[in-house]
């Protein structure tokens, strides 16, 4: 080779040097784009709420707020490249062009919101508007992709297209035909499609807590909570698995997400519990269901909680109260089950010496404590829902730079508004794609019609609807997140519920609890698998463990419908006697489950008698946590109340004789 030809080595560090030259200052310019929008939406989230009157001396009108919170926020989608690993840069023209089309048509929307309203373009609008209505159409969808996955837009484009032919589909899905520019102008600028409940209920009332959330990782609560809990449970038997429930449902409550739970918290307690004695596959699907439950455990309940308040026309701190014995109850059927696992494979905990000390971990995160009591004190007593998370959040991080310990510095600043960023970007561009849903069939005139549809199916009886309501909110809510499958199903199942006989609130928990369980329930099991990464278990397997462990919370959506005392609704005395049974009954269930009784010991010494004895003592736990159904006897709550208690004692009682008569001479534990 002559040494005058220039070989390719030579002119590829320059070109690389240019390109990286090139893709660092797009990378600034995109961070310093996604930055300055963060902050002006969460100020204008705060002018807003607290009615501040930063604009002309008054607060705006709630549609212009919603669009230029929108022209801030769906932009980002694109500057955030979700569907590449979600960082924050601008890679291509057609990012570039999508976050500025995106946003000067949203602020286009923002100026003449008032024209909007009082001309009902909605109905009838000009022509820049239809077209700017069509275009931003086209954009939720692709938002909807990149947030929510391909799955979620391809079932909004579908839906949201259905308007436009509804009057040719046959059957009991026909509907109102329109024009395709009449669904664009009624998606784009009506306050039932992506102006409608999901955006409402992101702007006045989810925005704030998803801040505060954020401000407790980022300060070191997610650390604090996670000691507390291994000082607490850390040393007893299967102590590591007992810490993930406590750890898991106190952080996944405020974030709201299974998968994001799972991936954060499960990577401390899964290695943990492999250590004392859990197998792969024990330790990835307690994990699961920790943080499944999480998302139904007030106070915070991620974003669905408030979402379903406004559903509801109600205070969020109603539905927090509400959530509080069911969550309360799929825990302890999931603590037994670990207690009664750990005691018959004699699983011991951590040794305290190797476990944080609670008077020290106290003693240096005591303001998470406090300022998680002025939260809930906000919430409950005061019940100022939209103002609370921003005292808390102010207090936490007032508190967090006066003691020394977790002080942040520019750059922890920074890194907050980036991560308070991207979780606000990830649910805006799902909730467009939700707007739409709604939108669609309201403009379809589908949503009563659905609901007769369903009742007649059910040939009005509430059992076999609600069992429908069960599969039906399964199915839904495959691949689909928490938030975004309860949305969907308030509008099309829960009306069939509520007008079969149902109360709205037990109705709206229904359909909660069923649409998340697919994040434990093979054959998607959606949970199961991010936790078996961590383990290396197998994911099907891991789902099938997780089904058995969470196997209450099948259960519990039936026991608060046939008995709304365990929502807190009803005297004092019924609600006393429901928790009380269904406190008894579930703990008898989760001991059957895993063939350990506390205070009675193993139920499996005899192979021959245990399935008979566990299966009593299941029967006679079903039938205690159902008590308080009134209904379906002729004498009245009373009755029904003895009658189902007689009957479970009926059960009980045998079956502890027979464990009393079969330990005589029995070995201590006989392999399950």
């Amino acid at each position: 080779m002559s040494k005058d030809r220039v070989s390719p080595t030579h002119s590829t560090p320059q070109l690389d040097a240019a390109d990286s030259d090139r893709k660092r200052s797009v990378s600034i310019f995109a961070r310093l784009w996604f930055l300055a929008a963060t902050v002006c939406a969460v100020g204008l989230s705060i002018n807003q709420i607290f009615n501040l009157g930063f604009f002309v001396g008054s607060v705006l009108p709630s549609l212009q707020y919603y669009y230029l919170l929108l022209a801030l926020l769906l932009p980002l989608v694109f500057v955030m490249h979700l569907d590449r690993g979600g960082r924050t840069d601008l890679n291509t023209a057609l990012d570039l062009a999508l976050a500025v089309v995106t946003t000067v048509i949203l602020i286009y929307f923002a100026l003449n919101a008032q024209q909007i309203v009082d001309e009902a373009w909605e109905y009838s609008a000009p022509t820049m508007a239809v077209a700017a209505s069509i275009a931003f159409w086209a954009i939720a969808l692709e938002a909807t992709r990149r947030s929510g996955g391909l799955t979620l837009a391809i079932i909004a484009l579908v839906i949201s297209l259905y308007p436009t032919v509804a009057e040719l589909i046959p059957g009991p899905i026909k509907g109102q035909q329109s024009s395709f520019t009449s669904v664009a102008i009624f998606h784009a600028m009506s306050s039932e499609s992506l102006m409608g409940i999901p955006m409402r209920a992101f702007a006045g009332l989810i925005i704030g807590f998803l801040i505060f959330g954020v401000a407790l990782q980022r300060t070191g609560g997610g650390k604090f909570f996670m000691d507390l809990a291994f000082g607490l449970l850390g040393h007893t038997r299967g102590g590591p698995a007992k810490v993930a429930i406590f750890g898991s449902a106190l952080m996944g409550s405020m974030s709201g997400s299974v998968i994001t739970n799972i991936l954060t918290t499960g990577t401390l307690t899964i290695p943990a519990m492999q250590r004392t004695g859990f197998s792969r596959t024990y330790a990835a699907g307690i994990e699961t269901c920790a943080s499944t439950g999480a998302v139904l455990m007030p106070p915070i309940m991620g974003a669905t909680a408030f979402v379903m308040a406004t559903f509801l026309e109600t205070d969020y701190a109603n539905i927090a109260l509400a959530a509080i014995v069911p969550s309360l109850l799929y825990f302890l059927g999931l603590f037994i089950q670990i207690d009664a696992y750990a005691a018959r494979k004699g699983l011991r905990g951590i040794p305290r010496p190797d476990l944080p000390r609670i008077g020290r971990t106290v003693s240096e995160g005591w303001y998470y404590l406090l300022v998680f009591g002025v939260l809930i004190w906000m919430l409950l007593y005061l019940k100022r829902e939209s103002l609370a998370p921003y005292y808390a959040t102010a207090l936490l991080l007032v508190l967090n730079q006066v003691l020394p310990r977790n002080r942040w510095r520019w750059g922890d600043v920074v890194n907050f508004v980036e991560a308070v960023g991207r979780i606000l970007v990830e649910l805006v561009g799902v909730l467009a794609g939700i707007g739409l849903i709604i939108g669609a069939l309201a403009a379809a005139g589908m949503t009563g019609t659905l609901t007769n549809d369903l009742i007649h199916l059910a040939g009005g009886e509430l059992g076999l609807l609600l069992i429908m309501g069960a599969i039906t909110s399964f199915i839904l809510g495959m691949g689909m997140t928490v938030t975004a499958a309860y949305i969907f199903l308030a509008v099309t199942l829960a009306p069939a519920l509520i007008k079969a006989g149902l109360d709205p609130l037990p109705a709206h928990m229904f359909i909660l609890y069923w649409g998340m369980l697919s994040y434990i329930t093979p054959p998607v099991a959606i949970g199961a698998y991010a936790a078996a990464s961590i383990s290396g278990s197998k994911p099907m397997l891991t789902g099938l463990v997780a089904m058995r462990l969470g196997s209450v919370i099948y259960i519990i959506p039936f026991l608060f419908v046939l008995s709304p005392a365990l929502l807190l609704q009803g005297s004092l005395a019924d609600i006393a006697l429901s928790v009380s049974t269904a406190v008894v009954g579930v703990v008898l269930i989760g001991s059957a489950l895993q063939g350990y009784l506390v205070l009675v010991g193993s139920l499996t010494r005899r192979p021959l008698l245990q399935w008979p004895i566990r299966a009593l003592i299941l029967a006679g736990g079903l039938l205690l946590s159902v008590p308080g159904t009134a209904g379906l006897f002729p004498y009245g709550a009373v009755a029904s109340n003895l009658l189902m208690v007689s009957v479970a004692l009926a059960l009980i009682l045998p079956a502890l004789l027979l464990v009393f008569l079969s330990g005589r001479g029995a070995p201590a534990e006989v392999a399950k």
